[in-house]
């Protein structure tokens, strides 16, 4: 069956099944978000393109955007990262506050919340300006000079961020954090509010997947060996504690966003990139894990 027609009936049927989930409203900014959106598009090593629906409307990546700092954390200071973080699912929520304290201010791995934080202290401290070099690398990757944050987005995380900063003070108080937790929180937020659409996205993680050419973005560079870990991390790590579920049903490495997206990459092939903003009480959007097992299970390829 061709890709073209796999993703078009894939888009239809989605599409045209009844709604489930919600938007993440506990983050104001994005409770006004159309939950009817809805769009899947895939990119080839090859360069071949196949879309269907919203693909080229932007949004709120949230944590996908924790790939983005995980990627320049590795690279600014390699195999030392590990110290800091470790690369174990944490089979709970990505921001338990519990499991932090029972591994003494060391988060289970880098896509959850608290994890996230550490990266973002790593680049406070290796960089002269994180925000900046960010955002290049970013739309570097992306092909998309044009990537900003969402000030509105940043600051109604900012606004209800409680738990997050309970993290943060938990990991301070384990010396797990260096900077001040204001300055770490306000570049994370400010990672989670940048937009990109699912286009972007496919461009953006394709390196990931095609590691037949040197990963060399802004400064930011990753041996093949580093790729191989990152993508393993995808694999376990990337959908919270429903990660053994997408591996179950997808099989495929990748990171989810409570804004509704979801991009995974399928090695020497291709990334492939869903947004819907309803999501599951896990935080991963329904639409994007049903189209995406349907994907893997049509074409009857993913990485097992």
């Amino acid at each position: 069956m061709e890709c073209d027609k796999i993703i078009n009936d894939i888009y239809s049927e989605v599409k045209s099944s009844l709604p489930e989930g919600r938007v993440a409203d506990y983050i104001p900014e994005l409770a006004k978000i159309n939950p009817d959106k809805f769009g899947i598009a895939l990119l080839t090593i090859k360069g071949e393109s196949f879309a269907a629906g919203d693909v080229d409307e932007i949004f709120s990546i949230q944590s996908i955007s924790k790939v983005f700092l995980l990627a320049m954390a590795f690279s600014a200071v390699g195999e030392d990262l590990w110290k800091r973080v470790g690369v174990e699912p944490s089979g709970n929520t990505f921001n338990s506050i519990v499991q932090l304290e029972y591994e003494k201010g060391i988060p289970r791995n880098p896509l959850i919340n608290p994890g996230a934080h550490v990266l973002c202290d790593i680049l406070l401290d290796e960089l002269e300006d994180p925000y900046e070099a960010l955002l290049d690398f970013v739309r570097k990757i992306s092909g998309n000079r044009h990537v900003e944050y969402n000030e509105k987005v940043f600051k109604s995380e900012k606004n209800f961020g409680y738990r997050n900063a309970s993290l943060i003070n938990m990991m301070k108080s384990y010396g797990n954090i260096h900077n001040h937790v204001d300055a770490v929180l306000d570049f994370y937020y400010h990672a989670c509010s940048i937009e990109l659409s699912c286009q972007h996205l496919t461009r953006a993680f394709l390196p990931f997947a095609n590691i037949s050419i040197p990963f060399d973005y802004n400064d930011v560079t990753l041996t093949k060996s580093q790729i191989k870990r990152i993508n393993a991390i995808m694999l376990c790590c990337g959908f919270y504690d429903e990660s053994g579920e997408f591996a179950f049903e997808v099989g495929l490495p990748g990171k989810s966003g409570v804004g509704g997206g979801i991009v995974a990459i399928n090695p020497g092939q291709y990334s492939v990139a869903t947004w819907s903003p309803r999501i599951n009480p896990k935080g991963n959007s329904v639409f994007g894990m049903r189209a995406l097992e349907m994907l893997t299970s049509r074409t009857e390829n993913s990485i097992f």
